[in-house]
């Protein structure tokens, strides 16, 4: 059995590969100045660098997990979301509400997918 693993910490690996499957930790925007707008592009950004690099892309995504620390940011979390995901690949997805590590820190996104 192979994992082989990117951008590997203390505490946490950025990506997991196993069986063609490509497990993301959860990305969050570095930029936490920026609103849910800015920060949603952002980690959509860290989200499709990662994927490339694991042979992947947002057309493979399996599912998505989006915490958001408010719901008043659905619609706008939503907006970015629309103009980056893929028409005809939408993924399963989940959005909830939920205290972040960080109080700057708005969106948090979680990511499987297939390699291409």
């Amino acid at each position: 059995m192979e994992i082989k693993r990117l951008y590997v910490g203390k505490r946490l690996s950025e990506v997991a590969i196993h069986n063609s499957t490509v497990y993301l930790a959860g990305q969050i925007a570095e930029d936490t100045t920026q609103d849910i707008a800015g920060q949603t592009r952002e980690v959509l950004g860290h989200v499709d660098r990662l994927l490339a690099e694991s042979g992947s892309d947002k057309t493979c995504i399996l599912s998505c997990q989006i915490y958001i620390a408010d719901m008043a940011h659905f619609a706008g979390m939503n907006e970015e979301w629309d103009v980056w995901v893929p028409s005809g690949h939408t993924p399963p997805r989940a959005t909830v509400e939920a205290k972040l590590a960080d109080p700057a820190v708005l969106v948090e996104i979680v990511v499987v997918a297939a390699q291409r």
